[in-house]
């Protein structure tokens, strides 16, 4: 009888710890090992911005919604075609190398549509939007123009400044910075670049553009299947980490940033809210 009352006693006492939230375990690792499955991280682009951070959500092609802890939010190369979600960002920026990059009829709800490329008239686009938690200026590029030819300033690199980062979108860059350009974009810590090899730089010029910039998180976009995207991660793989979680969004600040410059592979997700 004691020995029962003993084990009885001993089966209550664990029950507290069984009803516990479980502690993480290396099973992911397993996970992430095989190619044929992915770790999806399911946060929400309503979700609270962490303090001192930035989010950033790969929506499609070379569109991204930049978040801040404060509420702000900026869409890149934005198209127009942002999901199914009932939202208006608070910044859009556009380029027109080609109609994916940008829309003729942006939303008119939209407070700040910067084009990347001179309004008629103008020769080049000169942006400095001080948001107070965010600050958008631009970088002009030449771009190819048909026949051949060149359009002066026909796009630009944007810059975001917020949460003490620097986050560079690229854009469709057709020719490597030169040093004044360089020198304006300054310190990049986080970069979205095109890595599809033909219609913007070429991919051996874009590694190479990666690599002067020492950016500490690489983002690919404009990537046109897998066999591109791997082309690209065989150049960079000798100088730059790799994570690819299967992942959406990441979520970055100084604290944060990588020890080894990583190039970070986010999947394509127009908006949507969770039904």
């Amino acid at each position: 009888m004691a020995r029962f009352i003993f084990a009885l006693i001993a089966v209550c006492l664990a029950l507290p710890a069984l009803a516990q939230e479980r502690r993480p375990s290396h099973c992911i690792a397993i996970a992430d090992a095989a190619p044929e499955l992915r770790y999806v991280h399911k946060a929400s682009f309503r979700d609270p911005v962490p303090e001192y951070s930035v989010r950033i959500s790969y929506i499609d092609h070379s569109m991204f919604l930049v978040q801040t802890e404060g509420g702000l939010s900026a869409v890149t190369d934005y198209n127009g075609h942002l999901g199914t979600a009932d939202f208006i960002p608070d910044v859009v920026t556009m380029n027109h190398a080609h109609s994916t990059h940008w829309t003729p009829f942006p939303d008119p709800a939209i407070a700040n549509v910067l084009r990347g490329w001179p309004e008629e008239g103008g020769t080049m686009a000169n942006h400095h939007l001080e948001l107070g938690e965010m600050l958008v200026r631009n970088v002009p590029t030449d771009i190819r123009s048909g026949y051949g030819g060149v359009e002066t300033n026909g796009n630009s690199i944007f810059v975001f400044e917020v949460g003490g980062l620097c986050v560079g979108h690229l854009g469709h860059l057709h020719h490597e910075p030169n040093a004044n350009q360089y020198a304006a974009l300054g310190r990049l810590d986080v970069v979205m670049a095109a890595v599809d090899g033909g219609s913007t730089v070429d991919l051996p010029t874009m590694i190479r553009i990666l690599k002067r910039l020492k950016s500490s998180v690489v983002i690919p976009m404009h990537w046109y299947g897998r066999g591109t995207l791997d082309y690209f991660l065989s150049g960079m793989a000798q100088d730059f980490d790799v994570v690819d979680e299967g992942a959406n969004s990441l979520v970055v600040s100084l604290r944060t940033l990588p020890d080894r410059p990583t190039v970070h592979i986010l999947q394509p997700q127009r908006l949507r809210d969770e039904g």
